[in-house]
Protein backbone atom coordinates (compact mmCIF):
# COMPACT_ATOMS: atom_id res chain seq x y z
CA UNK A 1 0.00 0.00 0.00
CA UNK A 2 0.91 3.80 -0.28
CA UNK A 3 0.71 6.31 2.42
CA UNK A 4 0.97 9.74 2.27
CA UNK A 5 2.10 11.44 5.28
CA UNK A 6 1.23 15.36 5.76
CA UNK A 7 2.77 17.38 8.47
CA UNK A 8 4.02 21.09 9.22
CA UNK A 9 0.82 22.77 9.78
CA UNK A 10 -0.04 24.64 12.95
CA UNK A 11 -1.02 28.40 14.01
CA UNK A 12 0.48 31.22 12.62
CA UNK A 13 0.35 34.81 12.31
CA UNK A 14 -1.09 36.35 9.78
CA UNK A 15 1.92 37.53 7.37
CA UNK A 16 3.91 34.22 8.69
CA UNK A 17 5.33 31.23 6.60
CA UNK A 18 5.12 27.90 7.32
CA UNK A 19 6.43 24.93 5.13
CA UNK A 20 3.78 21.77 4.78
CA UNK A 21 5.80 18.06 3.34
CA UNK A 22 3.76 15.31 2.27
CA UNK A 23 5.85 12.06 2.08
CA UNK A 24 4.99 8.89 0.03
CA UNK A 25 6.20 6.00 1.10
CA UNK A 26 5.29 2.03 -0.20
CA UNK A 27 5.61 0.92 -3.10
CA UNK A 28 6.24 3.21 -5.44
CA UNK A 29 7.21 2.80 -9.26
CA UNK A 30 6.86 6.95 -9.78
CA UNK A 31 4.62 9.52 -8.65
CA UNK A 32 3.59 11.78 -11.97
CA UNK A 33 1.94 15.02 -10.68
CA UNK A 34 1.49 15.89 -6.76
CA UNK A 35 -1.31 18.54 -5.75
CA UNK A 36 -2.00 20.47 -2.58
CA UNK A 37 -5.90 20.91 -1.91
CA UNK A 38 -7.80 22.66 1.08
CA UNK A 39 -10.95 22.91 2.58
CA UNK A 40 -11.78 25.90 4.90
CA UNK A 41 -15.29 25.56 7.35
CA UNK A 42 -18.32 25.94 5.17
CA UNK A 43 -16.29 25.42 1.86
CA UNK A 44 -15.58 22.75 -0.82
CA UNK A 45 -12.06 21.61 -0.66
CA UNK A 46 -10.18 23.62 -3.34
CA UNK A 47 -7.37 22.98 -5.29
CA UNK A 48 -4.02 25.05 -4.33
CA UNK A 49 -1.27 24.18 -6.23
CA UNK A 50 0.16 21.17 -8.68
CA UNK A 51 3.62 19.92 -9.64
CA UNK A 52 4.32 17.36 -12.12
CA UNK A 53 6.91 15.27 -12.59
CA UNK A 54 8.72 17.07 -14.61
CA UNK A 55 8.22 20.20 -12.06
CA UNK A 56 5.62 22.58 -14.19
CA UNK A 57 3.59 24.07 -11.61
CA UNK A 58 0.44 25.58 -11.37
CA UNK A 59 -1.53 27.98 -9.10
CA UNK A 60 -4.59 28.80 -7.52
CA UNK A 61 -4.80 33.27 -8.50
CA UNK A 62 -5.70 33.19 -4.59
CA UNK A 63 -2.05 31.78 -3.44
CA UNK A 64 -0.25 32.64 -6.60
CA UNK A 65 2.77 34.33 -5.74
CA UNK A 66 2.32 33.60 -2.27
CA UNK A 67 3.18 29.97 -2.25
CA UNK A 68 5.57 28.04 -3.84
CA UNK A 69 4.85 23.40 -4.48
CA UNK A 70 8.53 21.96 -4.78
CA UNK A 71 9.09 18.64 -4.90
CA UNK A 72 12.07 15.96 -3.94
CA UNK A 73 12.06 13.49 -6.17
CA UNK A 74 14.66 11.20 -3.93
CA UNK A 75 12.08 11.19 -1.14
CA UNK A 76 8.76 10.91 -2.50
CA UNK A 77 7.94 14.41 -1.07
CA UNK A 78 6.16 17.55 -2.31
CA UNK A 79 5.89 20.48 -0.21
CA UNK A 80 4.20 23.60 0.16
CA UNK A 81 5.59 26.91 1.14
CA UNK A 82 3.42 29.37 2.17
CA UNK A 83 4.56 32.85 2.58
CA UNK A 84 2.64 35.84 3.57
CA UNK A 85 -0.07 33.99 5.00
CA UNK A 86 -3.65 35.47 5.52
CA UNK A 87 -6.71 34.14 7.60
CA UNK A 88 -8.45 33.63 4.79
CA UNK A 89 -5.57 30.99 4.62
CA UNK A 90 -7.05 28.96 7.33
CA UNK A 91 -8.41 25.68 6.26
CA UNK A 92 -7.04 21.87 6.61
CA UNK A 93 -4.50 21.18 3.57
CA UNK A 94 -4.69 17.91 1.68
CA UNK A 95 -1.82 16.29 -0.66
CA UNK A 96 -2.55 14.30 -3.12
CA UNK A 97 -0.82 12.54 -5.82
CA UNK A 98 -0.78 9.90 -8.55
CA UNK A 99 1.40 6.92 -7.88
CA UNK A 100 2.31 4.00 -10.23
CA UNK A 101 3.29 1.21 -7.50
CA UNK A 102 6.05 -1.35 -8.30
CA UNK A 103 4.42 -4.49 -10.76
CA UNK A 104 1.66 -1.88 -11.58
CA UNK A 105 1.06 0.21 -14.93
CA UNK A 106 -1.79 2.10 -13.79
CA UNK A 107 -1.50 5.48 -11.83
CA UNK A 108 -3.95 5.31 -8.61
CA UNK A 109 -4.81 8.99 -7.25
CA UNK A 110 -3.60 8.74 -2.92
CA UNK A 111 -4.53 11.21 -0.10
CA UNK A 112 -3.19 12.59 2.66
CA UNK A 113 -4.75 12.70 6.24
CA UNK A 114 -4.71 16.46 6.07
CA UNK A 115 -3.32 18.87 8.14
CA UNK A 116 -4.82 21.60 10.02
CA UNK A 117 -3.50 25.89 9.23
CA UNK A 118 -4.81 27.92 11.13
CA UNK A 119 -3.88 31.63 10.69
CA UNK A 120 -4.55 34.58 13.49
CA UNK A 121 -5.23 37.61 12.57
Amino acid sequence: QVQLVESGGGLVQAEGSLRLSCAASGSIFSINDMVWYRQAPGKQRELVAVITSGGNTNYADSVKGRFTISRDNAKDTVYLQMNSLKAEDTAVYYCNAAVKRTFCLSSVVYWGQGTQVTVSS
